[in-house]
């Protein structure tokens, strides 16, 4: 071959390519992988221009894949105060009433992150925070990101003054007497603040997101599998972006939205929007949603949770989801379906069912998955449909179930939550993600996660369900090769072998034989993305 441009040496490599399992040097040229070897390997690849890598006994693997993530998005839901730390009432109300202090005139107190747990039980309602904050308006959306709790002042700025009708499931909760809580149940119902919420100049956004995407390779990720296209001409937004940077350091895989209502020619032009691309982005598949969240009330269960909901999905009629998947299906669209309640995943399941081309229905996958019973496992291997999990999920739960999504679909469900184990050994394709900004988009910490069922660095944690722990190879798997098997790409992707997109994650310790704790705190030594350095430790 002609001179590499990069020679990667020095390492340990995990290539997960089955024709060559291990190797010590990698060559890459004009963004691809050139060659792999060792390093009497390294000589002949080296030319009077090549940048010679020595990566002093790093873990070279694929490069990281988030299977599913909101960066864009992400910055709008992840603005203002980070709550997650709030545990109780009283927390929350400081941490509020200092915010709300220090505010600007004008000015509103915005929140991410909030726990369901930290309400104690009690129903969410603006009553709880509006003495903290003292006359400010807020906005905290929770952490589910289905939900959101709006202040009193809040919600007479935006004139929501009593329930709305939606034409998905969507709710403006109120009382007795037909007052609003503040708590606004799914997106139609939280987007009816967007009007009066602070907006966000055009180049600090395209600053934040590439700041994003920059912290995010430095973790290992090399790519993301993006699950909406919201707001406002994200894909300027994107293409500015390269403009700046020359490229995207993060590969941005985006599936926009379908929601009920759709008609024909919004699938023809979601079919259409499949032609968008720059040099690392582009439109690549279709995202749904079958139904909510368990803390909303709105996921959709095959029996009521305890408070008598869960009953209804998303799509107020459910053959009409399930004739606008075929109908992306038939174009060769590939489609991604939020399901949460085992009600939900079953009808994606039997939608799929119904599409007698197996190339049909291997473009499907299904998202979280967080309830299923054992009667299904078998049907995504069957099927070829991708079960999409995010193990850092759990840390909203507890092994004790006293959690509010445990009480809320009750003891059986809860004991078959986040089957990950289950599902690989069922023989299906499983992408892990963090869901961010749900959870924190560091695949080291989910790789952790999936290991151990608890949070990293937390051993006094007794893990959920500890049986659906999966090994560390198949954690890595599940970012890099069933990845790329989900996205259609392991052709070109997931695996380090000759022709392969030059995506690289070095980690400075073995991801799959390192404890688990200790791969958490590991830095990276390199990411590489289409052949270029974006990280160096």
């Amino acid at each position: 071959m002609s001179a590499a441009d990069t020679v990667l040496t020095g390492a340990r490599v995990r290539t997960l390519d089955p024709a060559r399992p291990s190797a010590t040097a990698v060559a890459l040229k004009d963004g691809r992988i050139a060659a792999v070897g060792d390093a009497a390997d390294v000589r002949d690849w080296r030319g009077a221009h090549t940048e010679v890598v020595d990566l002093g006994g790093a873990t070279l693997t694929p490069g990281l894949v988030d299977g599913h993530s909101h960066p864009v998005l992400g910055l709008e839901m992840a603005t203002g105060l980070d709550l997650s730390g709030c545990r109780d009432l009283d927390a929350l109300r400081a941490t509020l009433a200092d915010a709300a202090r220090t505010a600007a005139p004008g000015a509103w107190v915005l929140g991410y992150g909030l726990d369901h747990n930290t309400f104690g039980g009690r129903p969410v309602h603006h009553a709880l925070i509006d003495p903290a904050l003292g006359g400010v308006p807020a906005f905290l959306r929770l952490y589910d990101g289905h939900s959101a709790l709006a202040s009193g002042p809040a919600l007479d700025a935006a004139g929501i003054d009593g329930p709305r009708e939606f034409t998905q499931r969507a709710q403006v909760v109120c009382d007795a007497d037909g007052r609003p809580t503040g708590h606004l149940v799914e997106p139609a119902a939280m987007d009816l603040m967007q009007p009066v919420l602070p907006a966000e100049d055009a180049s600090v956004r395209r600053s934040r997101l590439l700041k994003l995407l920059r912290d995010m390779a430095a973790t290992g990720l090399t790519g993301a599998h993006v699950m909406d296209l919201e707001g406002v001409g994200v894909l300027g937004l994107l293409a500015g972006c390269e403009e700046e940077a020359g490229a995207l350091p993060v590969r941005l895989r985006i599936a926009p939205w379908c929601m009920p209502g759709t008609d024909k020619g919004g699938l023809d032009h979601l079919v259409e929007l499949q032609r968008e691309r720059g040099r690392h982005w582009r439109v690549g598949g279709v995202k749904f949603f079958m139904d909510g969240t368990v803390e909303g009330g709105t996921a959709w269960l095959e029996h009521a949770d305890c408070h008598g909901q869960g009953t209804e999905a998303f799509w107020p009629d459910p053959a009409a989801y399930t004739a606008a998947v075929h109908h992306l299906a038939h174009a060769g669209v590939r489609t991604a379906t939020h399901a949460i309640g085992d009600a939900a995943v079953r009808h994606v399941l039997d939608t799929v069912e119904q599409l007698t081309d197996p190339q049909a229905r291997a473009l499907h996958r299904i998202e979280h998955i967080e309830t299923v019973p054992t009667g299904q496992l078998g049907r995504f291997a069957q099927l070829g449909v991708t079960a999409s999990m995010q193990p850092t999920h759990t840390a909203y739960t507890r092994a004790d179930h006293t959690d509010e999504w445990s009480k809320r679909v009750g003891e059986e469900r809860a004991g078959r939550a986040w089957r990950c184990r289950d599902l690989r050994d069922a023989g299906a394709t499983l992408t892990l993600g963090s869901d961010w900004p749900i959870a924190h988009y560091d695949p080291r910490e989910v790789l952790a996660t999936a290991r151990l069922r608890r949070l990293p660095g937390r051993p006094e944690v007794p893990p959920v369900l500890a049986g659906q722990a999966l090994t560390g190879l198949m954690a890595l798997e599940g970012y890099t090769s069933h990845a790329a098997r989900a996205a259609g790409e392991q052709d070109i992707s997931g695996r380090i072998a000759p022709g392969h997109r030059a995506d690289l994650t070095a980690f400075t310790v073995d991801p799959v034989a390192a404890p688990a704790d200790e791969l958490a705190e590991a830095p990276i030594a390199l990411t590489v993305t289409g052949g270029e350095i974006v990280h160096r430790a």
